[in-house]
C-alpha cells in the first residue's frame, strides 16, 4: 500500500483547497494511506476530510524555520516509509521534514532556492492553473500529464453528536432557520466588507423572520461585537467562542452563509452551504468558493484586485460601494432552511 505525507498550507482556506489534491492522490494510487502534515490551527480541517488517515501537528507557526522542532519531528517520521511527499508550500522550510526523513520521492514547485530538497521539482504553470486549488491538484498528478477540470469535489465531515452539542452550549435555537455572516478575513481590512454593512444587512436578515449568527476567529471577536452593537440585536456575535472545528459545526447547522473572502467562505463551501461571497481587494479567479452553491459579488472596479492588506488609494471603493441592499436582495430565502 502506498503511504503519502502531504505538506499543507499554513492558511485555513488554502488547506481547504488542498482537498481535491488530496482525493486526486487517493484516485491515482488506489486507498493509499495519506497523512497531511500542517500547522496545528489547520489540522480541524484536515481531521474532517475523508481521505486522510492522520493530522500531524506542525511545529512551528507562519515564518518560523524552528530547525531543531524540524529536524526531531523528520526523525519520527522515518518510521513510516513514506514512499512519497507531496510538499504544497513553495517556501524552503515547508521542504524540509520530507527531505529531513528521507522520503524517496518528494514532489512540489520550485522556489525558495530548493532544488536539493524535491526530487521531482516542477515549474508551476501560472496562465494555464490560475487557481491555486487547481495548482495544488495538478501535482498529485505524474509529471508531464495536465489536469483535467472539474476538480473533485470538495467535502467536509459534521458528526451530528458534535454538532447537536456546540449548538446546546452556544445556547443556539434552530426554530428559526439562521444565516451566518462572516465578517472577518486574517489577511488584512482590504478583504473585509464594512462593519456598518454588516450590521444592516443583520437587520434586513433578521427583519424576514431568520436567526443571525456571526461566526469568527478570537482575532474577530471585536469586530463581531462592534457589528452586533451596531444591528441592534438583530444578530448574536459568536466570533472567539468556538474552536475552528466548533465553527464548522455552527456553520453546518446554518441555511445559507454570506462572507468576506476567507478562510470561513471556503469551509462553507466545503460543506455545500449556499452562500454570497463579497471580494474587494482580492480576485475570484484565484481563490473561488469551490461550490456550484456559491454566488460572487464583486464591482469589478480599475483599481480592483489589487491584493493589498489595505487599501493603497485610501478610498476602499471595492467594498465601500458595495452596499448592503445589494448583497440583501440577492439572498434567496426559499432557499433557507
Amino acid at each position: 500500500m502506498t503511504k503519502i505525507l502531504v505538506i499543507g498550507p499554513s492558511w485555513i482556506g488554502d488547506m481547504v483547497l488542498a482537498q481535491p489534491m488530496i482525493k486526486l492522490l487517493r484516485a491515482r494510487h488506489g486507498e493509499p494511506v495519506i497523512d497531511v502534515l500542517a500547522p496545528r490551527w489547520t489540522l480541524p480541517l484536515v481531521e474532517r476530510m475523508p481521505e486522510v488517515r492522520r493530522a500531524i501537528d506542525l511545529p512551528a507557526g507562519h515564518g518560523e524555520l524552528r530547525l531543531a522542532a524540524r529536524w526531531k519531528l523528520a526523525r519520527q517520521l522515518r518510521s513510516e516509509r513514506y514512499d512519497e511527499a507531496i510538499v504544497l508550500p513553495n517556501s524552503f522550510k515547508s521542504a524540509l521534514v520530507p527531505f529531513l526523513a528521507g522520503i524517496a520521492i518528494r514532489i512540489g514547485y520550485i522556489g525558495e532556492a530548493r532544488f536539493g530538497l524535491l526530487t521531482n521539482a516542477r515549474r508551476l504553470p501560472a496562465k494555464r492553473l490560475p487557481q491555486i486549488a487547481q495548482r495544488y491538484a495538478e501535482l498529485a498528478l505524474p509529471r508531464g500529464e495536465q489536469l483535467r477540470l472539474p476538480l473533485p469535489a470538495l467535502e467536509l465531515r459534521v458528526d451530528d453528536a458534535a454538532r447537536r452539542a456546540v449548538l446546546a452550549r452556544l445556547g443556539l435555537e434552530r426554530q428559526r432557520p439562521a444565516v451566518a455572516l462572516c465578517p472577518g478575513a486574517e489577511y488584512g481590512p482590504a478583504k473585509r466588507w464594512p462593519a456598518r454593512y454588516f450590521a444592516e444587512l443583520a437587520q434586513g436578515i433578521a427583519a424576514r423572520g431568520c436567526s443571525v449568527w456571526l461566526i469568527g476567529s478570537p482575532n474577530d471577536a471585536p469586530l463581531g461585537a462592534e457589528i452586533a452593537r451596531a444591528a441592534g440585536g438583530a444578530c448574536r456575535s459568536l466570533c472567539g467562542e468556538t474552536t475552528l472545528g466548533e465553527a464548522i459545526d455552527v456553520l453546518s447547522a446554518t441555511g445559507f452563509v454570506v462572507t468576506n473572502d476567507s478562510g470561513l467562505m471556503h469551509v462553507a463551501a466545503a460543506l455545500g452551504k449556499p452562500l454570497i461571497a463579497l471580494y474587494g481587494s482580492s480576485s475570484p479567479e484565484f481563490t473561488p468558493p469551490l461550490s456550484p452553491n456559491a454566488q460572487i459579488l464583486t464591482l469589478g472596479l480599475q483599481c480592483s484586485p489589487c491584493f493589498e492588506r489595505a487599501c493603497p488609494l485610501g478610498h476602499f471603493n471595492c467594498m465601500n460601494q458595495l452596499l448592503p441592499d445589494r448583497v440583501l436582495e440577492e439572498i434567496d430565502f426559499d432557499r433557507i432552511s
